[in-house]
């Protein structure tokens, strides 16, 4: 298979490129995947022992996603931080799925924040979240995941969801970036199901497609990895779409420092003209 048609493991770290250095250089062709930049695989990891540590992952599924890939895009995601803060577990891992948004007034699914729909049936959808779900119990059995929750729940869709589980999500993040006040229902729903309420203000596309080409091309901010449509610059071509983002926190548990935080990324560079 040509270099890039596969999947771009991108790690968002704050770290810049010059596009006069070939992305060659400096990052790694794995089978066929390129990470961006290149992986350390002997990477510092945490300073104190596992022990003294909350470790949070947070994955988001994107909306151009495929549903049949989820389980697949869990594990890698999950691979990946385990690898990068050297660890074998995590205390707390929460999925945020598309298509699945809070709306305050109505508890009901909505659009989220940008453009969080998908292409599936709610039917579909929900089938596709309990198949996901059933990798997430597995991490917990296994011993690597701790606690583990969902974001977005509403109480319908709680309802409808926890009799399908066989380890119920302990925590449900809820977005608050447009509603200041959790409703009552939710709050006494899910002290009555002993679920923790969290709020967050992630925005759940939080990596849109033009974005991440922003990112990779060889505009003017971009890192030089991909060419545009009409561009001589020696760079990977095609169209670009992100799968999933997962972010991390390393926390010190006795003082309350985070310690790491950051984020991996991962899209499918498909043959075709650049979008």
């Amino acid at each position: 298979m040509p270099i890039g048609n596969g999947d771009i493991a991108a790690v968002v770290n704050g770290t810049t490129r010059t596009k006069s250095i070939p992305y060659t250089l400096w990052t790694t062709l794995d089978n066929d995947s390129l990470n961006v930049p290149a992986t350390d695989p002997e990477a510092a990891g945490l300073v104190e022992e596992r022990s003294e540590y909350d470790i949070t992952v947070k994955l988001f599924l994107l909306p151009k996603s495929s549903l049949s890939d989820w389980r697949r895009h869990l594990q890698d995601a999950f691979a990946a931080v385990l690898q990068e803060l050297s660890v074998d577990s995590v205390d707390l891992l929460i999925v945020s799925f598309p298509g699945v948004s809070f709306d305050k007034d109505s508890d009901e699914k909505t659009g989220g924040c940008g453009s969080n729909k998908i292409q599936a049936t709610e039917s579909e959808l929900f089938n596709a979240i309990i198949d996901t779900w059933q990798a997430v119990e597995m991490l917990q059995t296994n011993g690597v995941v701790t606690k583990t929750g969902v974001a977005e729940f509403g109480q319908e869709r709680l309802q409808e969801f926890l009799p399908k589980t066989s380890r119920r999500p302990t925590v449900n993040q809820i977005n608050v970036r447009d509603a200041c006040v959790i409703p009552e229902s939710i709050m006494q729903f899910a002290k009555q199901e002993s679920i923790e309420l969290l709020v967050h203000s992630d925005c759940t596309n939080i990596l849109p497609r033009g974005t991440l080409r922003d990112l990779l091309g060889d505009g003017p901010n971009g890192a030089g990895v991909l060419a545009g449509p009409n561009s001589e610059a020696k760079g990977l071509r095609g169209d670009l779409t992100p799968e999933w983002v997962v972010k991390y926190t390393a926390v010190v548990r006795e003082r309350g420092v985070i310690e790491h935080k950051g984020y991996f990324a991962s899209a499918e560079l498909s043959e075709g003209p650049a979008r």
